[in-house]
């Protein structure tokens, strides 16, 4: 049974290890050198209590097979109620509804902290992906042409975006992760 939680400081390692097969041998992620544990430690710090960072993990080893994670879709303050969505399933798992899962939690979560958008930065072409975001409502909302150079090649960038709440006139501002937790039956 996969259990979701959210990620803590430890589990660090794990998910530089998920991510570094993105970043070295694929064009998913525009990095180009993985970063270590330290380095993800850094960031789920940067999201503090504002944005969640989530993890799936086998329930009896608490063994992380994914994570995902928003962040800020842009600083300017007129953005503040818009994030920008990421996940990761480790090599093996993928197509086996840890994704799904995970990311379902993800978007729960978002939606009970107030947020009114998700947006997705997908590198192209993406099937997998695209059809993951698309079988949890997301729709194409982009694309930018050759953005980005990576393994030799210029590569595509397609948004696609997913409305989670009523936009609200004036919105109410969004809760912190720590008052909302993971929200689901996970």
């Amino acid at each position: 049974m996969i259990k979701i939680r959210a990620a803590k400081p430890a589990d660090a390692n794990q998910i530089a290890a998920i991510y570094a097969p993105y970043v070295a041998a694929s064009a998913v992620s525009f990095e180009t050198d993985p970063p270590n544990a330290q380095s993800m430690r850094g960031r789920m710090a940067k999201a503090a209590d504002r944005y969640p960072w989530l993890v799936a993990t086998s329930e009896d080893a608490d063994v992380v097979l994914g994570y995902a994670y928003a962040n800020s879709f842009r600083d300017r303050p007129a953005y503040h109620w818009t994030v920008e969505t990421s996940i990761y399933v480790a090599g093996d798992l993928q197509r086996q509804g840890v994704g799904r899962l995970l990311y379902s939690a993800l978007i729960a979560t978002l939606r009970a902290q107030d947020y009114v958008q998700a947006i997705a930065a997908l590198a192209m072409p993406n099937e997998h992906t695209i059809s993951l975001h698309e079988s949890l409502g997301f729709r194409r909302a982009g694309m930018f042409r050759e953005v980005g150079y990576k393994h030799g090649q210029w590569r595509d960038i397609g948004f696609w975006q997913l409305e989670l709440t009523d936009s609200a006139s004036p919105p109410p501002n969004p809760k912190p992760f720590s008052e909302v937790g993971v929200v689901g039956p996970y």
